[in-house]
Order: structure tokens, then sequence, then C-alpha cells
């Protein structure tokens, strides 16, 4: 199956705009990005909530980009290669970020639905973060523990 946008000539600046004028436009109060050499991360509230999305960042010195069928690419067609991947990205989060937002602007789910696994909680970590490893540990016990134990 082909990945969305791939090919992409769009930088990650310019979809970083674009998400930010997108969440601006279904009514977010606030925007904030971060960068690391491993991950990029998105902020906002909305609807009364802090909203986190982090983006996983390709590895620079991976083989995909350092090497090519032929064998090792240029230094210049490797980073070439690793700012396409990353542009990519950036254009798949851009997308999601506006269909999950249409779709509750449309009426299909509600903010809540939607954005569940990705408010920022008091503590600082996403609700996500919070409850996976007890749903997993639910489906490796084969039962669920009371729900006030979820966190623990």
């Amino acid at each position: 199956m082909a990945q969305y946008a791939a090919s992409t000539s769009v930088d990650s600046g310019r979809s970083r705009n674009e998400i930010e004028a997108t969440l601006h436009r279904y009514g977010a109060e606030d925007f904030a990005y971060a960068t690391s050499k491993d991950r990029a991360m998105i902020g906002f509230v909305a609807n009364g909530r802090q909203v986190k999305f982090m983006l996983p960042l390709p590895d620079r010195n991976s083989k995909q980009f350092t090497h090519h069928s032929r064998g090792a690419r240029t230094a210049s067609a490797a980073v070439e290669a690793y700012e396409q991947a990353v542009r990519q990205k950036w254009r798949a989060l851009a997308l999601m970020v506006k269909a999950k937002l249409e779709a509750v602007d449309s009426g299909i789910v509600t903010f809540e639905q939607e954005f569940l696994a990705h408010t920022v909680l008091p503590n600082g970590r996403t609700v996500f973060e919070e409850t996976a490893p007890a749903i997993e540990r639910a489906y490796v016990e084969g039962h669920m523990r009371p729900l006030m134990e979820l966190g623990s």
C-alpha cells in the first residue's frame, strides 16, 4: 500500500503552520510545538482540554536513508531521503488532525471520543500513557480490574 504523501514537496514548517491554522479554525485557543532528534510534539488547548500528539521521527542514520538497493547513498542523497520521510510524517499528522476535527465538527464523534487518548492529565501524561499498561494487562490476564484501579 502506498504511504500517504510519500513524495510530498511540502516542507515540515508549512505542514506545522497548516496544523496550527486548522486548529485555530476549529476553535483551539493555544498551540505549541517542540522537536528533538527522534520526535516532534504538537500541543493545543480546545474544549477546555489540553491535547498532545507525539510524532515519532525516523532515525537519520537508518539504512533506509544511508543506503539504497545499489549500496551506500551519497551524504546529500541520504539527507534528502531523511528529509522526505520527515515531510511525509508531518503531512500525515496534518491530515489526521484535520480529519479528527472535521469528524467532531460534523457531529460524527464528540471531542472527547476523538481526542481522549491524547488528552493531557494533570500529571502531564496523556490518557493513553496512563491507561495503556492496564489495558494490556487486562488482555494478557483475560479479565478487567475494577475501573478505579486502572491507573495502578
